[in-house]
Protein backbone atom coordinates (compact mmCIF):
# COMPACT_ATOMS: atom_id res chain seq x y z
CA UNK A 1 0.00 0.00 0.00
CA UNK A 2 2.91 2.35 -0.36
CA UNK A 3 2.68 3.61 -4.09
CA UNK A 4 0.81 4.81 -6.50
CA UNK A 5 0.87 3.16 -10.12
CA UNK A 6 -0.45 5.48 -12.68
CA UNK A 7 -4.33 5.37 -13.99
CA UNK A 8 -3.92 1.83 -14.71
CA UNK A 9 -4.35 0.84 -11.20
CA UNK A 10 -7.70 1.54 -11.40
CA UNK A 11 -8.25 3.87 -8.68
CA UNK A 12 -6.67 0.73 -6.23
CA UNK A 13 -3.67 1.88 -4.58
CA UNK A 14 -0.55 -0.26 -3.59
CA UNK A 15 1.89 -2.43 -4.49
CA UNK A 16 1.84 -5.77 -1.94
CA UNK A 17 5.64 -5.25 -1.18
CA UNK A 18 4.53 -3.57 2.05
CA UNK A 19 3.99 -6.65 3.15
CA UNK A 20 7.33 -6.86 4.51
CA UNK A 21 8.45 -7.26 8.20
CA UNK A 22 10.10 -9.74 10.13
CA UNK A 23 10.25 -10.65 14.00
CA UNK A 24 14.13 -10.64 13.74
CA UNK A 25 13.90 -7.38 12.37
CA UNK A 26 12.99 -6.19 16.51
CA UNK A 27 9.18 -4.75 15.21
CA UNK A 28 7.08 -6.37 18.37
CA UNK A 29 3.15 -6.91 17.24
CA UNK A 30 0.55 -7.84 19.76
CA UNK A 31 -3.31 -8.39 18.97
CA UNK A 32 -6.17 -9.39 21.52
CA UNK A 33 -10.08 -9.68 20.70
CA UNK A 34 -12.37 -8.12 22.92
CA UNK A 35 -15.77 -9.68 24.34
CA UNK A 36 -17.61 -7.85 21.64
CA UNK A 37 -15.72 -9.35 19.05
CA UNK A 38 -13.46 -6.23 18.17
CA UNK A 39 -9.66 -6.68 17.27
CA UNK A 40 -7.00 -4.64 18.58
CA UNK A 41 -3.52 -4.79 17.06
CA UNK A 42 -0.44 -3.19 19.10
CA UNK A 43 2.55 -1.95 17.39
CA UNK A 44 4.90 0.17 18.95
CA UNK A 45 6.78 2.61 17.62
CA UNK A 46 8.45 4.41 20.27
CA UNK A 47 10.66 7.04 17.76
CA UNK A 48 8.59 10.13 18.45
CA UNK A 49 5.84 11.43 21.24
CA UNK A 50 3.05 9.97 18.56
CA UNK A 51 0.32 7.47 17.91
CA UNK A 52 -1.45 6.07 14.81
CA UNK A 53 -5.08 5.28 15.65
CA UNK A 54 -6.77 3.21 13.15
CA UNK A 55 -10.13 1.47 12.72
CA UNK A 56 -10.96 -0.88 9.95
CA UNK A 57 -14.29 -2.21 8.89
CA UNK A 58 -14.39 -5.51 6.46
CA UNK A 59 -16.55 -4.01 4.26
CA UNK A 60 -16.25 -1.97 1.25
CA UNK A 61 -17.56 -1.02 -1.98
CA UNK A 62 -17.75 -4.70 -3.48
CA UNK A 63 -20.55 -5.53 -0.35
CA UNK A 64 -22.16 -3.12 -1.41
CA UNK A 65 -25.81 -4.69 -2.77
CA UNK A 66 -26.11 -5.34 -6.20
CA UNK A 67 -27.89 -2.67 -7.84
CA UNK A 68 -27.24 -0.22 -4.98
CA UNK A 69 -23.25 0.49 -5.62
CA UNK A 70 -21.41 3.23 -4.12
CA UNK A 71 -23.58 3.16 -0.48
CA UNK A 72 -19.93 1.72 1.26
CA UNK A 73 -17.44 5.27 0.06
CA UNK A 74 -21.38 6.99 0.89
CA UNK A 75 -21.56 6.19 4.10
CA UNK A 76 -17.56 6.87 5.01
CA UNK A 77 -18.74 10.41 4.04
CA UNK A 78 -21.61 10.45 6.01
CA UNK A 79 -19.47 9.17 9.62
CA UNK A 80 -17.83 12.92 9.60
CA UNK A 81 -21.64 14.56 9.78
CA UNK A 82 -21.56 14.03 13.73
CA UNK A 83 -23.50 11.68 16.40
CA UNK A 84 -26.50 11.36 18.65
CA UNK A 85 -24.28 12.54 21.36
CA UNK A 86 -21.38 14.45 19.23
CA UNK A 87 -22.13 16.94 16.86
CA UNK A 88 -20.72 17.64 13.68
CA UNK A 89 -17.32 19.05 13.31
CA UNK A 90 -16.38 18.46 17.06
CA UNK A 91 -14.27 15.29 16.33
CA UNK A 92 -12.66 16.97 13.50
CA UNK A 93 -12.00 20.01 15.32
CA UNK A 94 -10.72 18.18 18.63
CA UNK A 95 -8.00 16.47 16.32
CA UNK A 96 -7.14 20.03 14.76
CA UNK A 97 -7.02 21.83 18.13
CA UNK A 98 -3.99 19.51 19.17
CA UNK A 99 -2.62 19.45 15.88
CA UNK A 100 -3.22 15.86 14.87
CA UNK A 101 -4.32 14.31 11.32
CA UNK A 102 -7.57 12.63 10.36
CA UNK A 103 -8.48 10.76 7.13
CA UNK A 104 -10.65 7.60 5.76
CA UNK A 105 -10.60 5.76 2.64
CA UNK A 106 -12.77 3.17 1.15
CA UNK A 107 -11.83 0.41 -1.05
CA UNK A 108 -13.25 -2.96 -2.34
CA UNK A 109 -12.38 -5.01 0.72
CA UNK A 110 -12.60 -2.25 3.48
CA UNK A 111 -13.23 1.07 4.69
CA UNK A 112 -10.77 2.83 7.34
CA UNK A 113 -10.62 5.79 9.63
CA UNK A 114 -7.63 7.11 11.03
CA UNK A 115 -6.39 10.24 13.66
CA UNK A 116 -2.22 10.87 14.32
CA UNK A 117 -2.16 12.84 17.47
CA UNK A 118 -0.02 12.72 20.57
CA UNK A 119 -0.52 9.77 23.05
CA UNK A 120 -2.57 11.58 25.68
CA UNK A 121 -5.29 12.07 23.03
CA UNK A 122 -5.50 8.19 22.15
CA UNK A 123 -8.97 7.73 24.67
CA UNK A 124 -10.24 10.63 23.11
CA UNK A 125 -9.91 9.36 19.55
CA UNK A 126 -11.09 5.77 20.71
CA UNK A 127 -14.28 7.52 22.57
CA UNK A 128 -15.25 9.55 19.80
CA UNK A 129 -14.77 6.46 17.18
CA UNK A 130 -16.50 3.73 19.31
CA UNK A 131 -19.05 6.43 19.62
CA UNK A 132 -19.68 6.49 15.95
CA UNK A 133 -19.72 2.71 14.98
CA UNK A 134 -23.06 2.83 16.32
CA UNK A 135 -24.65 6.21 17.01
CA UNK A 136 -23.99 7.94 13.51
CA UNK A 137 -26.79 10.53 12.63
CA UNK A 138 -28.72 9.41 9.03
CA UNK A 139 -31.68 12.06 8.41
CA UNK A 140 -32.43 13.40 5.48
CA UNK A 141 -31.33 16.41 6.13
CA UNK A 142 -27.99 14.57 5.97
CA UNK A 143 -27.85 11.96 3.72
CA UNK A 144 -29.59 14.17 0.25
CA UNK A 145 -27.25 17.22 0.24
CA UNK A 146 -24.05 14.50 0.80
CA UNK A 147 -25.36 11.89 -2.40
CA UNK A 148 -24.93 15.57 -3.92
CA UNK A 149 -21.38 16.35 -3.15
CA UNK A 150 -20.96 12.50 -3.93
CA UNK A 151 -21.77 13.29 -6.94
CA UNK A 152 -19.64 15.75 -7.94
CA UNK A 153 -16.59 14.13 -6.36
CA UNK A 154 -17.57 11.40 -8.78
CA UNK A 155 -17.69 14.23 -11.93
CA UNK A 156 -14.31 15.76 -10.60
CA UNK A 157 -12.91 12.62 -10.46
CA UNK A 158 -13.80 9.82 -13.06
CA UNK A 159 -16.42 12.06 -15.23
CA UNK A 160 -13.58 14.62 -16.16
CA UNK A 161 -10.34 12.53 -16.34
CA UNK A 162 -10.37 10.05 -19.91
CA UNK A 163 -7.86 7.72 -17.46
CA UNK A 164 -10.11 7.47 -15.34
CA UNK A 165 -13.37 6.67 -17.59
CA UNK A 166 -11.18 3.92 -19.78
CA UNK A 167 -9.81 2.69 -16.14
CA UNK A 168 -13.47 1.93 -15.29
CA UNK A 169 -14.58 -0.16 -18.34
CA UNK A 170 -11.20 -1.86 -18.20
CA UNK A 171 -12.06 -2.73 -14.40
CA UNK A 172 -15.79 -3.78 -15.36
CA UNK A 173 -14.05 -6.20 -18.37
CA UNK A 174 -11.71 -7.63 -16.42
CA UNK A 175 -14.51 -8.50 -13.45
CA UNK A 176 -16.91 -9.07 -15.33
CA UNK A 177 -19.15 -10.60 -12.66
CA UNK A 178 -17.53 -10.61 -9.62
CA UNK A 179 -18.35 -6.60 -7.75
CA UNK A 180 -14.77 -5.78 -8.13
CA UNK A 181 -15.61 -4.84 -11.72
CA UNK A 182 -17.78 -1.88 -10.12
CA UNK A 183 -16.12 1.45 -8.98
CA UNK A 184 -15.23 1.77 -5.64
CA UNK A 185 -17.15 5.20 -5.67
CA UNK A 186 -20.10 3.85 -7.93
CA UNK A 187 -21.92 4.46 -10.96
CA UNK A 188 -23.59 7.38 -11.26
CA UNK A 189 -26.90 6.32 -12.03
CA UNK A 190 -26.87 3.88 -9.11
CA UNK A 191 -25.35 6.71 -7.44
CA UNK A 192 -28.44 9.08 -7.84
CA UNK A 193 -31.17 6.86 -6.88
CA UNK A 194 -29.45 4.98 -3.13
CA UNK A 195 -32.33 6.39 -0.59
CA UNK A 196 -31.79 7.01 3.50
CA UNK A 197 -32.84 3.53 3.81
CA UNK A 198 -30.15 2.25 1.49
CA UNK A 199 -27.50 4.03 3.71
CA UNK A 200 -29.10 2.91 7.37
CA UNK A 201 -29.63 -1.09 6.21
CA UNK A 202 -25.95 -1.27 5.12
CA UNK A 203 -24.67 0.90 8.77
CA UNK A 204 -26.89 -1.53 10.97
CA UNK A 205 -25.34 -4.59 9.06
CA UNK A 206 -21.81 -3.74 8.84
CA UNK A 207 -20.38 -1.23 11.48
CA UNK A 208 -20.66 -3.41 14.26
CA UNK A 209 -17.81 -4.65 16.69
CA UNK A 210 -17.09 -7.46 15.50
CA UNK A 211 -16.24 -6.28 12.36
CA UNK A 212 -13.93 -3.90 13.46
CA UNK A 213 -10.42 -3.99 13.75
CA UNK A 214 -8.47 -1.11 15.54
CA UNK A 215 -4.67 -0.83 14.88
CA UNK A 216 -2.52 1.47 17.18
CA UNK A 217 1.01 2.24 16.15
CA UNK A 218 3.46 4.49 18.30
CA UNK A 219 4.58 5.54 21.39
CA UNK A 220 2.51 3.24 23.36
CA UNK A 221 2.42 0.67 25.72
CA UNK A 222 0.33 -2.66 24.03
CA UNK A 223 -0.85 -3.08 28.03
CA UNK A 224 -2.12 0.51 28.51
CA UNK A 225 -3.73 0.09 24.61
CA UNK A 226 -6.42 -2.60 25.80
CA UNK A 227 -7.19 -1.19 28.79
CA UNK A 228 -8.26 1.41 27.00
CA UNK A 229 -9.79 -0.17 24.10
CA UNK A 230 -12.07 -2.27 26.72
CA UNK A 231 -13.35 0.96 27.86
CA UNK A 232 -14.16 2.60 24.94
CA UNK A 233 -14.31 -0.26 21.67
CA UNK A 234 -15.61 -2.74 24.60
CA UNK A 235 -18.63 -0.96 25.73
CA UNK A 236 -20.11 -0.92 21.99
CA UNK A 237 -22.72 -3.70 21.81
CA UNK A 238 -23.50 -5.30 18.62
CA UNK A 239 -27.20 -5.01 17.49
CA UNK A 240 -27.21 -8.20 15.32
CA UNK A 241 -25.69 -11.22 14.97
CA UNK A 242 -22.25 -11.56 12.70
CA UNK A 243 -22.66 -11.94 9.27
CA UNK A 244 -20.04 -13.11 6.23
CA UNK A 245 -19.56 -11.88 3.59
CA UNK A 246 -20.90 -13.43 0.13
CA UNK A 247 -18.51 -13.43 -3.14
CA UNK A 248 -19.52 -14.19 -5.97
CA UNK A 249 -16.75 -16.01 -8.33
CA UNK A 250 -15.63 -14.38 -12.08
CA UNK A 251 -15.49 -17.62 -14.26
CA UNK A 252 -12.12 -18.66 -15.77
CA UNK A 253 -11.34 -16.01 -18.64
CA UNK A 254 -10.97 -17.50 -22.08
CA UNK A 255 -11.21 -14.76 -24.52
CA UNK A 256 -9.02 -11.61 -24.53
CA UNK A 257 -10.88 -8.20 -24.62
CA UNK A 258 -9.80 -4.75 -26.32
CA UNK A 259 -11.00 -1.31 -25.11
CA UNK A 260 -10.13 2.03 -27.32
CA UNK A 261 -11.71 4.82 -26.12
CA UNK A 262 -10.45 8.23 -28.25
CA UNK A 263 -11.29 11.57 -26.39
CA UNK A 264 -10.07 14.78 -27.70
CA UNK A 265 -8.19 15.48 -23.64
CA UNK A 266 -6.32 13.18 -24.46
CA UNK A 267 -2.56 14.27 -25.34
CA UNK A 268 -0.45 11.38 -24.73
CA UNK A 269 -1.82 7.80 -25.70
CA UNK A 270 -1.28 4.67 -23.10
CA UNK A 271 -0.92 1.21 -23.73
CA UNK A 272 -2.48 -1.15 -20.90
CA UNK A 273 -2.69 -4.70 -20.68
CA UNK A 274 -4.35 -6.46 -17.49
CA UNK A 275 -4.40 -10.21 -16.53
CA UNK A 276 -6.29 -11.53 -13.86
CA UNK A 277 -4.31 -13.29 -11.12
CA UNK A 278 -4.69 -14.53 -7.46
CA UNK A 279 -4.35 -12.14 -4.74
CA UNK A 280 -2.03 -13.22 -1.43
CA UNK A 281 -5.12 -14.71 0.02
CA UNK A 282 -6.01 -16.48 -2.40
CA UNK A 283 -2.82 -18.21 -3.57
CA UNK A 284 -1.32 -21.34 -3.35
CA UNK A 285 2.13 -21.62 -2.28
CA UNK A 286 4.69 -18.49 -2.75
CA UNK A 287 2.85 -18.02 -5.64
CA UNK A 288 2.09 -14.58 -4.15
CA UNK A 289 5.35 -13.12 -3.48
CA UNK A 290 6.50 -14.90 -6.81
CA UNK A 291 4.39 -12.50 -8.39
CA UNK A 292 5.42 -9.53 -6.82
CA UNK A 293 8.50 -10.84 -7.67
CA UNK A 294 8.40 -11.28 -10.98
CA UNK A 295 6.40 -7.66 -11.24
CA UNK A 296 9.70 -6.60 -10.03
CA UNK A 297 11.61 -8.14 -12.62
CA UNK A 298 9.70 -7.08 -15.13
CA UNK A 299 8.91 -3.74 -14.70
CA UNK A 300 9.22 -1.58 -11.72
CA UNK A 301 12.50 -0.21 -11.88
CA UNK A 302 14.89 1.58 -13.80
CA UNK A 303 16.98 -1.94 -13.93
CA UNK A 304 13.99 -4.09 -15.16
CA UNK A 305 13.67 -5.16 -18.56
CA UNK A 306 10.52 -3.22 -19.82
CA UNK A 307 12.41 -0.28 -18.79
CA UNK A 308 15.74 -0.94 -20.19
CA UNK A 309 14.00 -2.62 -23.28
CA UNK A 310 11.75 0.39 -24.40
CA UNK A 311 12.41 3.18 -22.39
CA UNK A 312 16.57 3.51 -22.65
CA UNK A 313 17.34 1.42 -25.73
CA UNK A 314 14.49 1.63 -27.86
CA UNK A 315 13.51 4.80 -26.63
CA UNK A 316 10.06 4.04 -27.75
CA UNK A 317 8.17 4.68 -24.37
CA UNK A 318 8.62 8.13 -21.82
CA UNK A 319 7.57 5.93 -19.30
CA UNK A 320 6.43 1.89 -18.93
CA UNK A 321 6.68 -1.18 -16.87
CA UNK A 322 4.52 -4.01 -14.74
CA UNK A 323 3.05 -4.51 -10.72
CA UNK A 324 0.84 -6.84 -9.43
CA UNK A 325 -2.07 -5.56 -7.21
CA UNK A 326 -2.43 -8.66 -4.69
CA UNK A 327 -3.48 -6.97 -1.74
CA UNK A 328 -7.77 -8.40 -2.26
CA UNK A 329 -9.98 -10.54 -0.54
CA UNK A 330 -10.56 -12.09 -3.55
CA UNK A 331 -8.67 -11.99 -6.74
CA UNK A 332 -5.58 -9.73 -7.93
CA UNK A 333 -4.25 -8.58 -11.00
CA UNK A 334 -1.47 -8.28 -12.96
CA UNK A 335 -0.35 -4.94 -15.18
CA UNK A 336 1.37 -4.28 -17.85
CA UNK A 337 1.28 -0.10 -18.96
CA UNK A 338 3.30 1.97 -21.66
CA UNK A 339 3.00 5.78 -22.76
CA UNK A 340 4.67 6.14 -26.31
CA UNK A 341 7.65 8.78 -26.87
CA UNK A 342 7.71 10.88 -30.41
CA UNK A 343 6.53 9.54 -32.92
CA UNK A 344 6.42 5.61 -32.22
CA UNK A 345 2.85 4.46 -32.53
CA UNK A 346 0.90 2.70 -29.85
CA UNK A 347 0.83 -0.26 -32.33
CA UNK A 348 4.69 -0.50 -32.50
CA UNK A 349 4.84 0.38 -28.67
CA UNK A 350 2.45 -2.94 -27.99
CA UNK A 351 4.28 -4.96 -30.03
CA UNK A 352 7.49 -4.22 -28.29
CA UNK A 353 6.37 -4.72 -24.58
CA UNK A 354 4.85 -8.14 -26.18
CA UNK A 355 8.50 -9.22 -27.11
CA UNK A 356 9.39 -8.55 -24.01
CA UNK A 357 7.29 -10.44 -22.19
CA UNK A 358 7.43 -13.31 -24.89
CA UNK A 359 11.35 -13.11 -24.34
CA UNK A 360 11.11 -13.92 -20.61
CA UNK A 361 8.06 -16.72 -20.79
CA UNK A 362 10.57 -18.40 -23.41
CA UNK A 363 14.11 -18.05 -21.64
CA UNK A 364 12.64 -17.49 -18.19
CA UNK A 365 14.17 -15.09 -15.39
CA UNK A 366 17.79 -15.54 -13.66
CA UNK A 367 18.94 -16.14 -9.91
CA UNK A 368 20.58 -12.88 -10.42
CA UNK A 369 17.72 -11.14 -11.57
CA UNK A 370 15.18 -12.68 -8.62
CA UNK A 371 18.25 -11.69 -5.93
CA UNK A 372 18.15 -8.36 -7.08
CA UNK A 373 14.60 -8.28 -6.80
CA UNK A 374 14.50 -9.68 -3.70
CA UNK A 375 17.22 -7.05 -2.51
CA UNK A 376 15.27 -4.53 -3.40
CA UNK A 377 11.82 -5.42 -1.58
CA UNK A 378 13.52 -6.08 1.59
CA UNK A 379 15.06 -2.72 1.14
CA UNK A 380 11.73 -1.17 0.83
CA UNK A 381 10.18 -2.85 3.67
CA UNK A 382 12.80 -1.34 5.88
CA UNK A 383 12.21 2.09 4.61
CA UNK A 384 8.44 1.62 4.86
CA UNK A 385 9.19 1.33 8.44
CA UNK A 386 10.22 4.50 8.91
CA UNK A 387 6.43 5.85 8.53
CA UNK A 388 4.23 5.35 11.62
CA UNK A 389 1.03 5.50 9.09
CA UNK A 390 2.70 3.35 6.59
CA UNK A 391 2.87 0.65 9.83
CA UNK A 392 -0.86 0.50 10.82
CA UNK A 393 -2.07 0.49 7.19
CA UNK A 394 0.10 -1.84 6.22
CA UNK A 395 -1.39 -4.49 8.98
CA UNK A 396 -4.80 -3.15 8.53
CA UNK A 397 -4.47 -3.84 4.77
CA UNK A 398 -3.87 -7.42 5.24
CA UNK A 399 -5.79 -8.51 8.45
CA UNK A 400 -8.51 -6.49 6.37
CA UNK A 401 -8.35 -9.21 3.23
CA UNK A 402 -7.85 -12.45 5.03
CA UNK A 403 -4.78 -12.33 6.18
CA UNK A 404 -3.04 -12.68 9.90
CA UNK A 405 -0.37 -10.71 11.53
CA UNK A 406 2.21 -13.79 11.16
CA UNK A 407 1.60 -12.61 7.58
CA UNK A 408 3.59 -9.28 7.70
CA UNK A 409 5.93 -10.44 10.55
CA UNK A 410 6.92 -13.64 8.23
CA UNK A 411 6.85 -12.13 4.39
CA UNK A 412 10.81 -11.33 4.38
CA UNK A 413 11.28 -15.43 5.34
CA UNK A 414 8.18 -16.09 2.48
CA UNK A 415 9.87 -13.60 0.11
CA UNK A 416 13.21 -15.52 0.94
CA UNK A 417 11.79 -18.67 0.01
CA UNK A 418 11.02 -17.70 -3.52
CA UNK A 419 12.66 -19.65 -6.28
CA UNK A 420 13.58 -18.81 -9.81
CA UNK A 421 11.19 -21.88 -10.78
CA UNK A 422 8.29 -20.65 -8.77
CA UNK A 423 8.89 -17.21 -10.75
CA UNK A 424 9.06 -18.60 -13.93
CA UNK A 425 6.11 -21.05 -13.07
CA UNK A 426 3.76 -18.15 -12.11
CA UNK A 427 4.97 -16.20 -15.51
CA UNK A 428 3.32 -18.45 -18.23
CA UNK A 429 0.30 -19.72 -15.68
CA UNK A 430 -1.44 -16.04 -15.45
CA UNK A 431 0.57 -13.97 -18.05
CA UNK A 432 -1.52 -15.69 -20.97
CA UNK A 433 -2.19 -13.12 -24.11
CA UNK A 434 -5.33 -14.31 -24.79
CA UNK A 435 -6.92 -14.64 -21.64
CA UNK A 436 -6.00 -10.52 -20.89
CA UNK A 437 -7.70 -7.37 -20.94
CA UNK A 438 -5.90 -4.72 -23.56
CA UNK A 439 -7.00 -0.85 -23.27
CA UNK A 440 -6.18 1.94 -25.17
CA UNK A 441 -6.22 5.76 -24.09
CA UNK A 442 -5.94 7.66 -27.50
CA UNK A 443 -6.57 10.97 -28.92
CA UNK A 444 -9.36 11.88 -30.47
CA UNK A 445 -8.71 13.01 -34.26
CA UNK A 446 -10.86 16.16 -35.98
Amino acid sequence: MLKLISAFVFLIVASSNAFAFSQSSGLSVSEYTLDNGTRVVVIPDRRAPVVTHMIWYKVGSADDPVGKSGIAHFLEHLLFKGTKTVPQGVFSSAVSEIGGQENAFTSSDYTAYYQKVSPSALKLMMTYEADRMRNVILSDEVVYPERDVILEERSGRVDSSPGGILSEFTQAALFVHHPYGVPVIGWEHEIAKLEREDILAFYEKWYQPWNATVVVAGDVEPEDVLALAKETYGKVVASQPEVKRERIRDPQPVVAKELRYADERVTNPVWRRAFLAPSYNRAEGNEGEALDLLAAILGESVTSRIYKDVVLEKEMATSAGSFYQGTALDSGYFGLYATPRGDTTIDDLETAMEQVIDTLLEDGVSQEELDRARKTFLKSAIYSRDSQVTLARIFGTVLTVGGKVEDVTNWAEKLGNVTVEEVNAVAKKYLIRNQAVTSYLLPKKG
